[in-house]
């Protein structure tokens, strides 16, 4: 891929409330897309609340192209039934990268990003200085389903010899 500008570390910690596809639960898995690059969670059994702690990593060319994110039923025998989706917004925690913050204490809020009918967060979004490093944490309420939240985290990685996004 040329061009990137660096990578973005998704977190996808766990699903809440997750519609039922089957007859007593569900399988679910989350895909993540950007572009031509599509990411996998593993899926798990049984589980309308389910913990993945999966670590997913996309190239960045372009922060304005969108992140989507859908929620997934595996099925043995019939085709993956569709859980919910919902679109992930990296502009507010890109803003604050480009501030190039440092040396702040650990746990600072930086910014808060409110729940609106322009995005998919489920609750208030913070972004925060963690370890040296800015990470956005975010719920997402998924979209076409009766039910359904993610909850993950979002971390930039800058790649050497890339076009510098931030210093």
């Amino acid at each position: 891929m040329a061009n990137i500008i660096g990578l973005l570390k998704m977190r996808v910690i766990k699903g809440s409330n997750l519609v039922i596809k089957d007859s007593t639960s569900s399988d679910p898995y989350v895909i993540i897309t950007m572009g031509a690059q599509k990411l996998k969670t593993r899926h798990v059994k049984n589980d309308c609340n389910p913990a993945w702690n999966d670590e997913l990593t996309l190239a960045i060319t372009d922060v304005d192209v969108p992140i989507n994110l859908t929620v997934h039923d595996k099925d043995t025998f019939t085709s993956d039934d569709q859980m919910g989706e919902a679109e992930i917004d990296i502009k507010a925690y890109v803003e604050c990268l480009r501030t190039t913050l440092s040396g702040l204490p650990d746990g600072t809020v930086v910014d808060k990003i409110f729940p609106s009918r322009e995005n998919s967060l489920a609750d208030v979004s913070h972004i925060t200085w963690k370890d040296g490093k800015l990470v956005q944490d975010m719920v997402l309420r998924l979209k076409n389903v009766a039910t359904g939240e993610v909850e993950l985290q979002i971390e930039w990685v800058n790649v050497p010899d890339s076009l510098v996004l931030v210093s």
